[in-house]
């Protein structure tokens, strides 16, 4: 065929994937309203995953499974907009990574409300003035953001999702590299890019800013300065991408828990995150760890903080695999209290597989991207 004959095959396609987008949209919206009716929750992390996981299972390319998520995390984004006008509050200010992180889980379609802090988030989110909450819980490189781990000991609030996002920070302009005179970015970039800075922009003013945000606003506004921040604030800034993944060490990787009220059914392959404390005597944090090992429980991680409520007592966060209705985990709780003056279920959700980024490409030239 010719190329004229190969579009018009095109054109004929998108009008059956409209109908078609059209046709599934309603039919969600059907059982948003049944779940409206029975009480139940707008999002739900464990049929997202199993959507997800389905279509990918389906896909025989020449997509790639993560395009292919990324077009049916739209397509569900645009479904629960449609349900009700829901909101997502994260730590702001727009284009930060815990703003992308909210983006690639519910996609651009609902509606986000930024928040100064961690603690805004959680504020905004047990006030009803937002359905859901993004925050950082900890980096690969990092550890523990401490302040999310602080306010899980005072919020009513469950974790109902995880999301793990590859920190690449992007050289961001309006020109092209060679114009640039100026460099903004928050302090903690400009030092895990110091070495690429050194060797590729020698000579070059560095001048800190508040927020990554903030330097890709600032280099939105002069033609003859650049920033080091995300892909999300080339989008929200429109600017170019000129070179992406500088930072000096790859692997940078910061999890992120999604808040809300509840937590959901099981998924099939779960994580539950817990919190407690253990009585004073002798051998009662590992009486307490026991119980996992003689469940058959993996623990993926363990994290401590001090108490606020009594001095040298400590607090423990722990991850799991497995669901909290799940009866071996049930059977594990149990044993557990035992040996606690405190035990708090932040909530169960479907476990992330972490995937690493792709190799970034230089040089490239995609505004808005």
């Amino acid at each position: 065929m010719n190329l004229s004959e190969w579009r018009n095959r095109i054109d004929a396609i998108d009008a059956e994937l409209v109908r078609l987008l059209n046709e599934r949209t309603q039919m969600a919206l059907e059982i948003g309203r049944i779940k409206n009716r029975e009480g139940g929750e707008i999002y739900v992390p464990a049929r997202e995953k199993a959507v997800l996981d389905r279509v990918c299972e389906l896909n025989p390319g020449p997509l790639l499974p993560e395009s292919m998520r990324a077009i049916y995390r739209e397509i569900m984004s645009a479904a629960l907009a449609l349900e009700r006008s829901l909101k997502v509050a994260y730590l702001g200010p727009p284009a930060t990574f815990t703003h992308q992180a909210a983006r690639s889980r519910f996609g651009g379609s609902v509606e986000y409300v930024s928040c100064e802090t961690i603690s805004d988030v959680f504020d905004t989110v047990e006030k009803g003035l937002a359905d859901y909450g993004v925050v950082p819980v900890e980096n690969s490189t990092e550890g523990a953001v401490t302040h999310t781990l602080d306010r899980f000991s005072e919020t009513p609030l469950k974790v109902c999702a995880e999301i793990y996002l590859p920190i690449s920070q992007c050289l961001l302009s309006q020109s092209l590299r060679d114009r640039i005179k100026r460099i903004y970015s928050h302090p903690q970039v400009l030092g895990q890019c110091r070495q690429w800075l050194q060797r590729e922009m020698a000579g070059i003013d560095i001048i800190p800013s508040a927020s990554t945000a903030k330097a890709a606003e600032l280099a939105a506004q002069d033609p003859e300065a650049g920033a080091l921040s995300s892909r999300l604030a080339a989008e929200v800034y429109g600017l170019n991408i000129l070179m992406s993944g500088i930072q000096d060490y790859s692997g940078n990787v910061t999890r992120f828990m999604v808040l809300a009220r509840a937590y959901g059914r099981p998924s099939g392959d779960d994580k539950t995150s817990l919190l407690f404390t253990v009585q004073h005597r002798a051998g009662a944090l590992f009486k307490a760890l026991e119980s996992f090992a003689r469940t058959g429980l993996n623990m993926s991680r363990i994290e401590s903080r001090p108490s606020r409520n009594k001095v040298w007592e400590y607090v423990f966060f722990v991850d799991i695999e497995g669901h909290a209705e799940e009866d071996r985990v049930k059977t594990a709780l149990v044993e557990l209290a035992e040996h606690c003056t405190v035990l708090n279920v932040l909530g169960s959700y479907p476990r992330m597989k972490y995937q690493p980024e792709a190799p970034a490409l230089p040089d490239v030239l995609t505004k808005g991207t």
